[in-house]
């Protein structure tokens, strides 16, 4: 069996559900939320941490990073690189308005028997009839579709970055996501597939959680429309997390999915 890349271990970190009660979390932190200028740039951390947003575990892995620009294109990272305990990027913001970065998993993993041993594996669909060995027992096959973002804009906000691929779990901002303060409610909207997430828990932490002894999380469960408000306590960075788990694995090989969503969003002093 070949050895897990780092994207794979970025998408195990991704699985638990819900994914705020697990020690390591997955995020994208930018330098900056909302810039402006003749030449602006922000550079962007990629890590799976203890605490919020000190990289102390493992790098995310780049490979499934996809930008897009505020025209809705594909815009390219410069500069990436990936260290001990975490993966870092620069994006030049060529377009004014806003950009939504976003690192996406989808994938299989099976969990089996074999020789009186239990074995898991991860991968891609078409790669899992030979991956798994002849022999092995109680085979278990789970379709995996995991989302992290974070957003940044470039003067003015704007709203064409945010085109729903109508796969797995998206956000859709209603407030302006680069422009929400602490003390005023903000507004999302879920979709699960394209269309609205409803009854689901999202779980909002602030960052610098090393310094605290609690993780002080909050939680909010999303209407019948998959709309949903937070109100958020302090000015910082926050980590937001929503986790599902469904039998629309979109595979005859995989009898259920689970899914997450995860966004890094700054929240600026009143």
């Amino acid at each position: 069996m070949h050895k897990p890349t780092l994207k794979w271990i970025a998408l195990a970190a991704a699985i638990a559900l819900p994914l705020a009660a697990q020690a390591h979390k997955m995020w994208l932190l930018p330098s900056a939320t909302q810039v402006a200028g003749a030449d602006p740039w922000v550079t962007v951390d990629a890590a799976i941490s203890n605490d919020l947003f000190h990289p102390d575990h493992h790098p995310a892995s780049l490979d499934r990073l996809v930008i897009t620009a505020p025209d809705g294109q594909t815009a390219k990272p410069a500069n990436a690189l990936t260290g001990k305990y975490r993966s870092v990027f620069d994006l030049p913001l060529d377009q004014p308005g806003t950009y939504k970065l976003a690192l996406v998993n989808q994938g299989l993993i099976a969990s089996y028997e074999l020789d009186g041993q239990k074995k898991r594996w991860r991968g891609e669909a078409d790669a899992l009839a030979t991956a798994i060995p002849k022999g092995a027992k109680h085979v278990q096959v789970t379709a995996s579709s995991h989302r992290v973002e974070t957003f940044v804009t470039n003067g003015k906000p704007s709203d064409g970055a945010f085109k729903p691929s109508g796969q797995g779990l998206e956000l859709v901002p209603v407030t302006r996501v680069t422009d929400l303060v602490a003390g005023e409610p903000a507004t999302f909207k879920l979709l699960l597939d394209g269309q609205p997430a409803s009854g689901l828990t999202v779980t909002t932490i602030a960052g610098a959680t090393r310094y605290r002894n609690a993780q002080d999380e909050s939680t909010t469960r999303t209407g019948g429309d998959g709309t949903f408000r937070v109100t958020w306590p302090h000015a910082g960075m926050y980590w937001v997390n929503v986790a599902t788990e469904d039998s629309h694995s979109g595979s005859a090989l995989a009898s259920k999915r689970r899914l997450s969503y995860t966004a890094t969003l700054e929240v600026l002093p009143e």
